[in-house]
């Protein structure tokens, strides 16, 4: 992809190349996101009116299993590294599965449930990494933006279908659309096998015993992830109880669905300017955006919900590809370790969010107006990144893959 054509010509010609393993991952990163989404963003209200959990229960459970989901991916990345990454996401596929299946006996035994719900919060965790390093192997620095945000596009299409198919089912019903799941996702796991294995995979050794989880992080993306995720789930746990009371649930949806569609358009169109640009340029217009769309939700009206939600997203986009890039970057470990530390970032700045951004908005209705709890929020996007230069790399790493190497085609396989 030459330098200068960041825009549809570009992606076209990265993704051109793309032979049957990587264009089946792709395939994959709708359709699990398009299962899994015909499910979970229903639980709460599954747990509490099908399964009669209180609500203060359904909570914790939600929370766990969310922290889970992130966080976990660290461990995932890790079980690439050793293992490899078909045989890591082969076994997640099996146990997210396994977790499907268990919603649906959850049915006559409801408390199976939770744990059901842990298992495919668990299999998310470890096939992500895999997943994305699977993606991007052997893909060289001026084209991994593309594939990447190609795989992004994929899963928030997913994201964005799922819960329109299952809407009407999840009640009515749940047997039957938690059958239909757990059939998609065998035939998925059922498709994994026939990837061959990434060629040039390093093999376990002892050094991939021995490091720590942790070990090679790159700080200043990882604090950076962790901090574009505590910001952006103010957004993503608190905007449907907003804009529910000032609107309707329906134009909420309609609000999820522009966030969803600039991210499956913009992303992959803009991932090549994302990739040029300075890092300390990306941080300051993804921090600058969620200010801005924070700011303009706390006026309440439905342009003001729509505006919002779409400056937010539009920061998101740029923090989060390009915080990946950077760690990918500046980091020594493998990809999928890389990718696994992303997220443990990434889950620990979501619960701080869910937990914080959850005591600041029972002060503010408390108070009578939650506007100015996205007024606080917008203060904090300005105010938090200050620090963010205190976990800038004294020696910044080089990754192995620093140096390009030859993008994959048909041939590797």
């Amino acid at each position: 992809m030459a330098d200068h054509a960041p825009g549809g010509k570009g992606l076209r010609a990265a993704l051109s190349v793309l032979d049957g393993p990587p264009r089946f991952l792709l395939l994959c990163s709708f359709l699990i996101p398009l299962g899994s989404f015909m499910v979970l963003p229903f639980m709460s209200v599954f747990l509490h009116e099908r399964l009669g959990m209180g609500l203060g229960t359904v909570g914790v459970v939600l929370a766990g299993a969310s922290l889970v989901q992130f966080s976990g991916g660290i461990v995932g990345g890790a079980l690439a590294d050793r293992f490899g990454l078909r045989r890591t996401m082969l076994w997640a596929l099996t146990i997210r599965t396994a977790g499907f299946a268990g919603l649906l006996l959850a049915l006559r035994w409801p408390l199976l449930s939770v744990g059901a719900l842990i298992l495919t919060c668990c299999g998310a965790a470890l096939y992500l990494p895999a997943n994305k390093a699977y993606l991007v192997h052997g893909v060289d620095d001026e084209h991994r933006p593309a594939f990447l945000s190609a795989g992004n596009a994929a899963l928030n299409a997913g994201m964005a279908v799922g819960p329109l198919i299952a809407g009407p089912f999840v009640l009515s019903s749940p047997g039957w659309l938690f059958v239909a799941v757990t059939a998609l996702f065998v035939l998925v796991t059922a498709g994994h096998t026939r990837l061959p294995d990434a060629g040039g995979e390093r093999g376990p050794g002892p050094e991939a015993g021995g490091r720590s989880l942790l070990s090679g992080v790159a700080a200043l993306p990882f604090a950076a992830n962790a901090l574009a995720f505590y910001l952006y789930f103010h957004f993503q746990h608190f905007l449907a109880v907003y804009a529910v009371e000032r609107a309707s649930s329906a134009f909420y949806s309609l609000v999820l669905l522009l966030c969803f569609t600039l991210v499956i358009v913009v992303q992959p169109l803009a991932s090549g300017l994302i990739r040029r640009m300075p890092y300390a340029t990306a941080l300051a217009l993804g921090f600058t955006g969620l200010a801005a769309g924070m700011a303009v939700l706390s006026a309440g009206t439905r342009p003001a919900l729509l505006a919002g939600g779409t400056l937010i997203t539009l920061g998101d986009i740029v923090l989060f590809l390009k915080n990946d890039l950077e760690a990918l970057r500046r980091s020594p470990r493998s990809d999928a370790v890389v990718f696994g530390q992303q997220r443990l970032a990434a889950g620990l700045g979501a619960c701080a969010g869910g937990v914080l951004g959850g005591q600041l908005y029972g002060l503010t209705e408390h108070a009578g107006d939650a506007g100015w709890f996205w007024l606080l929020a917008a203060v904090q996007c300005l105010v938090l990144p200050a620090v963010l230069p205190a976990f800038r790399d004294r020696t910044p790493h080089s990754h192995p893959h620093e140096t390009p190497t030859p993008i994959r085609t048909t041939k590797e396989h």
